[in-house]
């Protein structure tokens, strides 16, 4: 369980964030961010690596996520030499395949992760949804955060880039809400377990697991987006700064518990 978590969290982390600097450009705010940006990425999808060859999961029917995510490691590390305003379109592709690359390795980790519940034939394909929504959130929320401290080292630096990461990171928290949504339907039509019955497991049984993720992973981010917003709309850049930290650290626990759910009941939230 432990090693399937790992992975799990850290290299959706990882590909996370190549994922959200599609979102914005060196040509706007100099290459300086990108190189940290994609140096961070690079350590935690090496990292990562690193942990699976040490305690590799039993619960993946295949090696191909390994593979691909070794791939997105290296085209991050060659992208963090290359990144350049004057090497725009070779680091653009390089950005671009490492995280398709990345991508793919948490779509096949999804798709052949053996414990789950069966639900109508389609629980690998929420648990894929269910992922792809966790690596965009946790990538956009961990490098809007990064992103935020950027005004300390260009005072000048335009707001627009971190509004357009502030609405990135509102509209994954709500493509993430809506992925657990999904998840509760398929249980409703799959129909081999009662919904009512799997809420009062969660609820009751694994309350210590099912509440800490409904608090730090839908309701505290909802609320903490809101207030980052607001500080962003009035260029209040450390205020910002502050409230993403929370949210890190919040859509982390939250996401974390996410896992132990997975693992509890068998069952993508």
């Amino acid at each position: 369980m432990i090693s399937s978590t790992f992975f799990f969290l850290f290299s959706q982390l990882g590909v996370g964030m190549m994922l959200t600097l599609l979102f914005i450009s060196p040509r706007t705010i100099g290459n300086s961010f990108f190189k940290f940006a994609s140096l961070t990425a690079a350590i935690l999808l090496g990292v990562t690596l690193g942990f699976n060859f040490m305690f590799p999961s039993p619960l993946r029917t295949s090696q191909l996520p390994v593979i691909f995510l070794a791939i997105s490691a290296l085209l991050t590390a060659i992208y963090n030499r290359v990144v350049d305003v004057d090497r725009f379109t070779a680091a653009y592709v390089l950005l671009v395949g490492a995280t398709a690359t990345g991508v793919i390795s948490v779509a096949t980790d999804s798709l052949a992760f053996t414990r789950l519940m069966t639900i109508g034939g389609w629980e690998n394909w929420i648990l894929l949804l269910n992922h792809i929504a966790a690596t965009a959130l946790l990538g956009s929320v961990m490098l809007t955060m990064v992103f935020g401290h950027w005004y300390l080292v260009v005072p000048k630096l335009s707001i627009d880039p971190l509004k357009r990461l502030t609405k990135v990171l509102i509209a994954t928290i709500i493509v993430r809400v809506l992925t657990i949504v999904a998840s509760l339907v398929a249980l409703q039509f799959g129909r081999r377990v009662p919904l009512v019955a799997v809420l009062r497991e969660l609820m009751v049984q694994q309350g210590i697991f099912f509440w800490p993720r409904v608090i730090f992973g839908v309701l505290v981010p909802i609320i903490l987006a809101v207030m980052i917003w607001s500080t962003v709309k009035i260029r209040h850049t450390q205020a910002a700064t502050g409230l993403l930290y929370l949210a890190v650290v919040a859509l982390l626990f939250g996401e974390f518990f996410s896992k132990f759910l997975l693992f509890a009941v068998n069952i993508p939230l």
